[in-house]
């Protein structure tokens, strides 16, 4: 067995490692990127551990707790730098490195999107809630209101967790296929009923998920930036 194929736990002196939550998220997260949100359990967790499931509740009182947990985690990759106060730049830079979270963690992203649904702004996890206070304090520290900045934030992660979801479902059939209509599999679609999409083939087929990231968040930029202005600026 090679050293990437050990089990999480183990040492060189074949004995387990101490548990801890750092060490459960990780192994959570690992799991669900492999195998997705149905696989991650707290049994299952606990055989990837080599560890009885009950053991892992003192992580993580529940399967609900793991998942913020997880949650947390991504998030935390997220650098957002506090005394930059370019803040068309930093919206842009956070946007392409949420992006490339996204991409490494595609089963992370309904997580990302959809928990907070389920829990009052107070009650979720400080690590998903530090993303919106960090942009908050870097918009009124540019000068905008802090009424428009909440704007700012709604409109920004609203077109960017859009862009993500769009870009994650564009998926090719046949990446071989040099024809576009065959490579995504827009062949299958009745001619009379799409004729709008099966001519965007080519379109669809050099999608390019950073340039399209960077289109959109020049509209959306420049569009709260006129619409916005910051007053500390002429």
């Amino acid at each position: 067995m090679s050293p990437v194929d050990k089990p999480l736990t183990a040492t060189t002196a074949g004995t387990k490692s101490r548990l801890s939550r750092d060490l459960v998220l990780t192994a959570a997260l690992k799991l669900l990127d492999a195998e997705g949100l149905d696989a991650l359990t707290m049994r299952r967790l606990g055989q990837e551990l080599g560890r009885d499931p009950m053991s892992l509740y003192r992580y993580a009182a529940n399967r609900a707790a793991l998942l913020d947990g997880v949650t947390e985690l991504v998030l935390n990759e997220l650098a957002i730098i506090g005394d930059d106060r370019d803040w068309q730049a930093q919206l842009r830079r956070i946007a392409h490195d949420l992006r490339l979270l996204a991409l490494r963690h595609p089963n992370v992203v309904p997580l990302l999107v959809t928990r907070p649904l389920s829990t009052p702004l107070g009650l979720r996890p400080l690590g998903t809630l530090r993303p919106l206070e960090q942009i908050l304090s870097l918009l009124i520290d540019a000068g905008f209101g802090p009424g428009d900045a909440l704007h700012v934030y709604r409109a920004y992660y609203g077109f960017l967790y859009g862009h993500i979801l769009n870009e994650l479902q564009e998926f090719i059939v046949d990446p071989e296929e040099n024809e576009a209509l065959l490579r995504l599999g827009l062949h299958r679609l009745p001619a009379r009923e799409f004729p709008r999409l099966r001519a965007l083939a080519p379109v669809l087929a050099d999608y390019d998920g950073a340039a399209e990231l960077d289109q959109g968040l020049d509209i959306l930029l420049s569009g709260l930036a006129a619409r916005l202005t910051p007053r500390n600026n002429p």
